[in-house]
């Protein structure tokens, strides 16, 4: 799978124990610019290099695979994990400058505190 957006964070390597490691990066989705979607990638192992030429601001390509696996705690309860493994991060600046991609702009996170009314007017 593929996903295209802008660097939004780049994580510090993590070593998690003794034989493994992982790092994340946060990447800005705008499939709707009104609504910025912040999706979190993560890098294991060898992989965790990919992220080191990238910068803030960027636009990326992230190639992953989704991955998901069940947990089941004391109680006997199982719960679901889902995580998106990179293993390929390409460099959108040429493509980007050709056709620049709507929606990129620099659009802060939107505010979701209560502002202390009792409106309950959502967006969607």
């Amino acid at each position: 799978m593929e996903i295209r957006g802008k660097v939004h964070e780049i994580g510090a390597t993590q070593q998690v124990t003794e034989s493994f490691k992982k790092r994340d990066l946060i990447v800005a989705y705008a499939e709707n610019p009104q609504f910025v979607e912040y999706i979190r990638f993560e890098a294991t192992q060898d992989r965790v290099n990919i992220f080191d030429s990238l910068s803030v601001g960027e636009e990326v390509e992230v190639s992953f695979n989704l991955r998901g696996r069940p947990w089941t705690n004391k109680e006997g309860i199982t719960t679901y994990f889902n995580s998106l493994v990179a293993w390929r991060v390409t460099k959108l600046a040429g493509a980007a400058q050709a056709a620049p991609t709507p929606g990129y702009a620099d659009i802060p996170p939107a505010d979701i505190s209560s502002s202390g009314s009792d409106d309950d007017d959502l967006p969607f």
